[in-house]
């Protein structure tokens, strides 16, 4: 990146970094309310290092997806030259492998070491490199050296303002480019009133520019109150977490603004970047603070879906039309100039075909030749198992017949799909055919069966409670399902 293009940290404003609150639709709504530069959250290093990154060619983001298939950062091109990557981490190296892991999609990396909590501070990190200096001088040297773009650290400050001058002092030798403080001590809480005279000390002691951070509750209510929170601090630019966690739209001229309009603006943002519902629930409860017990607050606790959640607030035809367009972008990937090839992979056959409903009768299915199949050569029923991916919830199956798997190479927007793809891919291999309209009669189904009157109205009562059951399965299953589930087998046999 050449020097002109380095995103600068004189007077702007910035949304914080905040755990589970600074993910994508978060940070391009601050950015609309007229944020100059957003943090995402804390991401530990240990787990950003095993990440692969991805493009996500349905969403237009960048992934970077830990091995469980879980998405731990997003990214897209509207914020690739004002997004800072906040780290934690305890170790240069690791640092330095994941700064030049994210480098070329985001504006600047920053090292959190100002976060009291536990589950930064146990291994090292955030407020527990306070105490030692010569780590922090490692870390920042390393990054410093090791990437194109600038570097950045947050810090809190010390119990006294020399040792807290000291400390930022050796900070700005390591050549980072900005630091903020957030003006409070590691063992004081957003109760505890903000030292904006250290802030100030600080800003007159170093030649970089010094990020306030820490007046949410006393001073910024309002956006002209960034600016009295600067002059107060004495620093080049100010940096917000909790009023814009409360409302965002504090970044704009006219803010804050009604929250039910900012509400609803951060839901389309969720909704279009296929946010998970479970971040995207928290940062609306977030948002609507004392008014959590209300009708909308109380549906809004509720909803364990992204679908219920677009009901709460009226969106559910957006949320709809959202997913349809999505599903038809990832078909057309999918789709396009992919050919019918075997592959290995590992002991598993591999081949890109999709499950197209409409070239099969109504009442037949490449699972029930494959069935049919198996019980004519008195091998084991096919056994299915189906993972689902985080990063746009797709399905893929694996199926074992007389002890060999198969499985499609391409997702499916469904479990049932994800099944059927994989039974094709097995009867192809065999050589058996698969049911497909103008297919020659192999007799492996009857008539009957193609007919949907197998055993009479018994069967078919049967089958539409098999049907119903899996449903409900299929629904309760994405009710509980997390971002930390990879893996689901299913056991259920559908035809």
């Amino acid at each position: 990146m050449m020097a002109a293009n380095r995103l600068s940290f004189r007077n702007i404003t910035a949304l914080a970094p905040m755990v589970r609150v600074g993910t994508l639709p978060m940070r391009l709504l601050a950015l609309d309310y007229g944020a100059d530069v957003v943090y995402c959250e804390e991401l530990i290093d240990i787990k950003m290092a095993q990440c692969q990154r991805v493009v996500n060619e349905v969403l237009e983001t960048v992934d970077f997806v830990a091995p469980d298939d879980r998405v731990m950062f997003r990214t897209c091109e509207r914020e690739k030259d004002r997004v800072v990557f906040q780290m934690g981490t305890a170790d240069p190296d690791r640092a330095l492998t994941v700064a030049r892991l994210v480098e070329k999609d985001v504006a600047a990396v920053d090292v959190n070491m100002g976060c009291p909590k536990e589950y930064s501070t146990k291994g090292g990190m955030g407020a527990a490199l306070l105490s030692d200096p010569d780590k922090i001088e490692a870390i920042l040297k390393k990054l410093v050296t090791g990437v194109s773009i600038p570097v950045t650290c947050k810090i809190r400050i010390l119990p006294s303002l020399e040792e807290t001058i000291s400390l930022v002092q050796r900070i700005e030798n390591t050549g980072v480019a900005a630091v903020a403080v957030h003006g409070r001590l590691k063992d004081e809480r957003p109760r505890h009133p903000v030292h904006c005279d250290y802030i100030r000390a600080v800003a007159r002691a170093v030649s970089i520019p010094v990020i306030a951070n820490g007046g949410s509750l006393d001073l910024v209510k309002t956006n002209a109150d960034i600016e009295v929170f600067r002059k107060a601090a004495g620093a080049s630019s100010v940096m917000l977490a909790r009023a814009a966690m409360w409302n965002v739209s504090v970044f704009s001229s006219r803010g804050p603004l009604p929250v039910e309009s900012v509400m609803e603006e951060y839901l389309k943002y969720a909704i279009r970047y296929d946010n998970h519902a479970f971040n995207t629930k928290y940062c609306l409860c977030q948002m609507l603070r004392d008014k959590v017990e209300s009708p909308l607050g109380k549906q809004l606790q509720a909803a364990q879906t992204n679908t219920e959640i677009s009901e709460a607030y009226g969106l559910q035809e957006l949320y709809r039309q959202t997913q349809e367009r999505l599903q038809a972008r990832r078909d057309a990937l999918q789709s396009g100039g992919q050919e019918e090839q075997l592959v290995m992979d590992g002991d598993v056959t591999t081949m890109a075909v999709k499950f197209e409903r409409r070239e099969y009768p109504p009442h037949i299915t490449p699972k029930m030749f494959l069935l049919e199949w198996s019980r004519k050569e008195k091998v084991e029923q096919p056994l299915y198992q189906t993972v689902q991916r985080a990063q746009d919830r797709g399905f893929q199956s694996i199926v074992t017949v007389a002890k060999k798997q198969y499985r499609s190479s391409l997702w499916e927007k469904s479990k049932k799909f994800a099944e059927q793809a994989a039974a094709i891919v097995c009867l192809r291999v065999l050589g058996v055919p698969e049911g497909r309209i103008g297919e020659e009669d192999s007799g492996l189904v009857c008539k009957r069966k193609r007919e949907g009157k197998t055993n009479g109205a018994v069967e078919e009562e049967g089958s539409k409670k098999r049907h119903v059951i899996d449903l409900q399965r299929e629904a309760e299953s994405a009710a509980k399902g997390d971002q930390h589930r990879a893996e689901q087998p299913v056991g259920e046999q559908e035809l």
